[in-house]
C-alpha cells in the first residue's frame, strides 16, 4: 500500500474497530481484515455499515485492484453511509483511539481484579489508570520504540487475551502487540490471525492456574511520612483479590485530639504527588482508615517491641521501617521482638553487615530465610543500573557522580540550627553543598567499581526530583549515538526496564518526571561523549520512584512470583 494510504476503521458506541496501519517501510504486506459491526471509511468523508466481511489485498496491489477487492467484498451487504471527519482529521483519529481505550479499560479491570492478571505497555502498568494515561503510555511506545504501534493495534490484541485462561500474571500488552505486528509484515500470507497469534504466544500460561506466593502477606508501614504514605497508595493500588499481599496497618506516634484526621488528610492530598486516586474515609470507632476498601490499621506506639500485630489479625507481617531511626541490625532488630511481626525492611542505607539491596542488581542475593534487609538510598537506586550496564558495556576506569538533589524534610525551612554543616540554612532558598554516600554505596550493589568512584551533592530549592550527573572514563571508546541506543535497548528490551528508562524530549524539565515509576530516566538529549569519556544526565524521582523500587523488593520478600511475558534477559 503506498505511503499515506490506509484503510481506516471508525468506531460507533459499543462497536469493535481495529486498523492496521501502514509501515514506514514498502515491502509487500498482506493485509487481513475480519470485520463485523464495523464503519469503514469508502473515500473521504463517508461511512459504509456491514456486519461481517473479510478482506484479504498487498501493500503493491495498485489502486484499480484494491477498489475492486473492496467493492467485491462489500457487495453483499447493505448500509447507510454517514457524514464523518476525513482520514486527516486529528481530532477524530484521536476520539477513534479514545474510544478504544474506554473498551479496553473495563477489560484491564477485569482481568486484575477477578484473575489478578496485571497488563502493562512496556513496564506500564494500566489497570485504575485514566483514559489519557493509557493513550500516553501508547505514545511513549511508538516516540521510543519508534513503531507504529496505537490503540488500533492493542485493542484486539487485548480483547484475545482476554478470551485466554490467563491467571496471577503480568503480561505487557505492548510488547505484545508489537509481536504481532513483527510477525504480520515478517510473514506475509502466512501471519496467523490475532487469535491464533496471541494464544501460541502465551501457551505456556494460558490455563495454567499457579498461585504467585504461599499465602497472602501481611504488610505494615512502620511510620508515615513522605515515603510511608507514597507506599501506602502503592501497595493499595496493587491489591487486586487481596489473596497474594495486603497493606493492614500503619504505626505512628501518639498524637494528639484529630489526629486520625489529620494524617487521612495527609494521605489523600499531597502537595507533589496529586490527589490520592481512590476513596477514603476514617473510621474513628475503630482507629482504622478505610482506602479502596481496605482496612489500615493506625496503631500508636513508641517503640516497635511494644507492639502485639496479632491483636489486629495481623501475622507473620513484614515491616517496612521507613523512619530511619534504626540502621543497624541491633535497631532494626527490635522490630522482630514485636508479636506477629517476621521481617524487617529498612528505606534508607542500612549499616554494618545488613544487605543493601538495589531492585534489578544484586537482589540475586536475597534469600528467603533474611530477616533484615535495607532498600539502600534514591540516588543508589537511581544511579546504580546505569553504572552496572555501563560498566558491562564499555568498561569504567573512574568516574565521579554529581547530584542534584530535591530538598529533603531533614533541611530547615528558614536558617535554623542544624547539626549538619550548611543545613541550617534556607532550603527554600539556598542551594546547599553537602555529602552523599551514593557513589559509595553503588559498590556494595556493585564491587566490581570499588574505589573507582566518588560523589557530591548539591541540595536545590525544588520539593521533588533529582539528577544524577555522572562523569565517567571507559575502558573503550563509543559515540553519543552508540551509548544513547545502547541505553535505549537497555530500557525497552531488558529485564531491567523498570530501572532505566530513557527521554528523548529537548524540553524535558525536572517536574516532567514526578510521579515516574523508574529508578532513573536518562536524559539522551543532554548525554555528551568524547572518545572514552562521557557524561550522562539521569532524572530520578527520588520519592516515587524509589518507592517503586522498595515495592519490588517488598514483592521479593513475601516471595511473590508472577508468571510473565516476555521474560525479559
Amino acid at each position: 500500500m503506498p505511503k499515506g494510504e490506509s484503510l481506516r476503521l471508525s468506531r460507533k458506541p459499543g462497536v469493535s474497530a481495529y486498523r492496521k496501519l501502514v509501515p514506514r517501510k514498502r515491502a509487500t504486506i498482506v493485509y487481513q481484515f475480519a470485520l463485523s459491526g464495523l464503519w469503514i471509511n469508502k473515500g473521504r468523508n463517508s461511512l459504509f455499515c456491514v456486519s461481517s466481511v473479510a478482506l484479504t489485498f498487498h501493500s503493491q496491489d495498485n489502486s484499480a485492484r484494491r477498489k475492486s477487492a473492496i467493492f467485491l467484498a462489500l457487495k453483499p451487504f447493505q448500509g447507510v453511509f454517514v457524514d464523518r471527519p476525513s482520514v486527516d482529521d486529528y481530532f477524530g483519529d484521536w476520539k477513534q483511539r479514545e474510544a478504544l481505550v474506554q473498551e479496553m479499560i473495563p477489560v484491564i479491570g477485569r482481568l486484575f481484579s477477578k484473575r489478578d492478571v496485571g497488563v502493562f505497555i512496556y513496564g506500564r502498568p494500566l489497570h485504575n489508570r485514566s483514559v489519557t494515561f493509557i493513550m500516553k503510555s501508547h505514545r511513549f511506545v511508538r516516540q521510543i520504540e519508534r513503531n507504529e504501534m496505537s490503540e488500533f493495534e492493542s485493542h484486539p490484541v487485548l480483547m484475545a487475551l482476554a478470551k485466554l485462561d490467563i491467571w496471577q500474571a503480568q503480561i505487557d500488552l505492548g510488547k505484545l502487540t508489537v509481536a504481532y505486528m513483527d510477525q504480520l509484515e515478517a510473514k506475509g500470507d502466512a501471519a496467523q490471525n490475532v487469535d491464533d497469534f496471541v494464544r501460541s504466544e502465551l501457551a505456556d500460561i494460558d490455563g495454567v492456574q499457579r498461585d504467585p506466593n504461599s499465602k497472602s502477606q501481611d504488610v505494615v508501614l512502620y511510620g508515615f511520612g513522605r515515603i510511608g504514605r507514597l507506599m501506602a497508595r502503592l501497595l493499595i493500588e496493587r491489591t487486586s483479590s487481596g489473596e497474594v499481599m495486603r497493606l493492614k496497618a500503619i504505626v505512628v506516634r501518639p498524637g494528639g485530639e484529630g489526629d486520625l484526621q489529620k494524617r487521612a488528610s495527609l494521605f489523600s492530598a499531597d502537595s507533589v504527588h496529586g490527589a490520592f486516586q481512590g476513596t477514603l474515609r476514617v473510621d474513628e470507632e475503630n482507629n482504622s482508615l478505610i482506602a479502596n476498601g481496605n482496612e489500615l490499621k493506625v496503631i500508636y506506639a513508641n517503640s516497635p517491641e511494644e507492639i502485639d500485630y496479632t491483636k489486629y489479625g495481623i501475622n507473620d507481617a513484614l515491616i517496612i521501617d521507613n523512619t530511619g531511626m534504626w540502621r543497624d541490625e541491633e535497631g532494626l532488630s527490635r522490630h522482630l521482638k514485636a508479636k506477629g511481626a517476621s521481617k524487617v525492611l529498612l528505606t534508607a542505607p542500612g549499616k554494618g553487615n545488613i544487605k543493601n539491596i538495589v531492585y534489578g542488581i544484586n537482589d540475586h542475593i536475597m534469600k528467603a530465610d533474611d530477616k533484615i534487609l535495607t532498600a539502600a538510598s534514591c540516588t543508589t537506586n537511581a544511579i546504580a543500573p546505569v553504572l552496572k550496564v555501563i560498566n558491562d558495556k564499555f568498561g569504567i576506569d573512574h568516574g565521579h557522580v554529581e547530584t542534584v538533589h530535591a530538598y529533603t524534610n531533614d533541611q530547615n525551612l528558614i536558617d535554623n540550627y542544624h547539626k549538619g554543616s550548611r543545613r541550617g540554612r534556607s532550603a527554600a532558598l539556598n542551594m546547599v553543598l553537602t555529602e552523599t554516600g551514593a557513589a559509595k554505596a553503588v559498590v556494595k550493589a556493585i564491587p566490581e567499581l570499588e574505589g573507582k568512584l566518588t560523589g557530591n551533592a548539591i541540595r536545590v530549592p525544588i520539593p521533588n526530583v533529582s539528577m544524577a550527573v555522572m562523569n565517567l572514563s571507559l575502558a573503550t571508546e563509543t559515540t553519543k549515538e552508540e551509548l544513547n541506543e545502547f541505553l535505549r535497548d537497555i530500557a525497552l528490551h531488558s529485564n531491567l526496564q523498570d530501572q532505566i528508562s530513557l527521554t528523548e524530549s529537548e524540553d524535558a524539565v525536572s517536574s516532567d518526571f514526578v510521579g515516574t515509576r523508574e529508578a532513573g530516566i536518562v536524559d539522551s538529549h543532554a548525554t555528551i561523549v568524547n572518545g572514552n569519556h562521557c557524561v550522562l544526565y539521569l532524572w530520578y524521582d527520588n520519592e516515587f520512584g524509589y518507592c517503586c523500587q522498595v515495592g519490588r523488593m517488598v514483592y521479593k520478600m513475601a516471595g511473590v512470583n508472577y508468571q510473565q511475558y516476555p521474560i525479559e534477559e
